[in-house]
């Protein structure tokens, strides 16, 4: 299945990604471009992506377009260049956190951030049209390979103003990094060895080819959590394929919830911003541990629906200190409107720094709040007719429909969406205590199977 979202273009190499498709996305692209300009492409690490670049890249330069190719490099890198170096578009080939053989394609826009919903829909039209004007020779596009842009990016990373190198290299910590085998397998390590520290590298070669389930969830993380406890690390970090996701393990090999990266790194940038009355932006499904640290420094937050150029997007808009959402995603303007990694990681570390203690202790010291997420299968029920019902149905309550319907109380919430791929509806919810969170799900779960039967006998 080939999947088109706001997220961009991902399928199964060889079944429903093809080369065929590969040039009409990047003739789309040209056309968009009016066969005119500069577009950046980077990739993550798997096997696919070389293939998928060159076709890219000479459908564009067919196009009269230009095309500077960094290579195996994260996503938030191919994010900064095309904003720093003022391109006309970026191109990140990329399946994110899904399995080997998939791949993908993001779209970026001149100003480094995702293309709109708007803009995305606009460049799908454009190749179901197929009206792609191709150059003639001697009018092609140029090509040039650039070995530099890691370098660009961690250099941008150790000059944010929150981040003070030298006080981080005193403390020479050790630490264990998973990437994957992923597009982050050589900037993360060179990182962190920049800022003092002892690398362990779990796996950091950048072929592709996971050595386990790519998304960093703790299911998926037991070597790094074991890794951790037998190096004696100070923490451990994980990435996915394309690095812009980061989940943090404690020194004493406990996973941390991907939702608490955003948290300790809010809390590093509030400590330290001068600014008054600063403004966070996260997603609605993102933790109340991130609303409650801006209340402690005086803040204000803003909640926007899912998607990494929902929040930038309002970032940008609000001149937002920090934001990001609550899958490991830290967004910096300092360094660029985009999710990165290695910015997360610079930031966990200025916390240890900074705090004096050890991670575990950090963590016990935070907001704390357990999150469920959960599924129900809808069969053939009109995901928006049912949603429609139940926004009537908790209309009486504390909601939020800007995306699918969230009810909100006292410190804890629940958060239903539908699902753009499946027939399903997606169900989060969150409390102090985990089995709270679980009771609001499974609650929430039994509310939509009412309304589904109801609809069945009155159709």
């Amino acid at each position: 299945m080939l999947i088109e979202s706001i997220s961009g273009v991902r399928g199964i190499v060889g079944e429903s990604l093809k080369p065929t498709n590969i040039v009409e996305y990047a003739a789309a692209l040209g056309t968009y471009l009016d066969s005119k300009g500069t577009v950046v492409i980077g990739r993550d690490s798997r096997p696919s992506g070389e293939a998928i670049v060159r076709i890219f890249s000479a459908t564009l330069q067919w196009m009269g377009i230009n095309v500077i190719n960094l290579g195996i490099v994260p996503t938030p890198t191919v994010q900064l260049i095309t904003e720093k170096r003022r391109v006309d578009a970026g191109i990140a080939i990329t399946a994110s956190h899904n399995p080997f053989p998939w791949n993908g394609i993001k779209y970026i826009d001149r100003s480094g951030l995702f293309m709109s919903a708007e803009q995305v829909q606009y460049l799908l039209n454009l190749k179901k049209e197929g009206n792609f004007l191709f150059k003639q020779s001697g009018e092609f596009g140029t090509y040039t390979e650039v070995s530099s842009a890691l370098e660009e990016h961690i250099d941008n990373v150790l000059s944010i103003p929150y981040i003070h190198p030298e006080e981080i290299k005193k403390k020479h910590y050790r630490v264990v990094v998973d990437a994957v085998n992923g597009g982050a397998s050589v900037a993360l390590p060179v990182l962190l060895k920049k800022l003092g520290c002892e690398v362990i590298e779990l796996y950091c070669k950048p072929d592709g080819y996971f050595p386990h389930i790519p998304e960093p969830l703790p299911e998926n993380l037991t070597d790094l959590m074991s890794a951790v406890v037998l190096h004696h690390a100070d923490v451990g970090m994980a990435v996915d394929p394309d690095g812009d996701r980061l989940a943090i393990v404690d020194e004493e090999g406990h996973y941390l919830s991907e939702e608490y990266t955003l948290v300790m790194a809010v809390k590093t940038v509030l400590s330290k911003t001068s600014v008054k009355n600063p403004l966070v932006v996260t997603n609605l499904s993102t933790t109340l541990a991130v609303d409650r640290i801006v209340e402690m420094y005086g803040g204000k937050i803003i909640r926007t629906p899912v998607g990494e150029i929902n929040v930038s997007s309002r970032m940008k808009k609000e001149n937002a200190i920090i934001g990001g959402e609550g899958n490991g995603g830290v967004i910096l303007p300092a360094s660029h409107l985009g999710r990165d990694s290695l910015v997360g990681a610079a930031l966990i570390l200025q916390l240890l720094t900074d705090e004096k203690i050890p991670l575990s202790e950090i963590f016990i010291h935070l907001p704390q709040y357990r999150m469920c997420k959960k599924k129900v299968d809808i069969s053939t029920a009109d995901p928006d007719k049912l949603l429609e019902k139940l926004k009537e149905k908790f209309s009486n309550k504390n909601i939020n429909t800007e995306d699918g319907l969230k009810i909100i109380e006292k410190n804890r919430w629940v958060h239903i969406r539908k699902s753009n791929t499946e027939p399903i509806l997606r169900i989060y919810a969150e409390a102090p205590i985990l089995e709270e969170a679980e009771s609001l799900a499974d609650a929430m779960i039994g509310e939509i199977k009412r309304e589904i039967n109801t609809m069945d006998k009155n159709p």
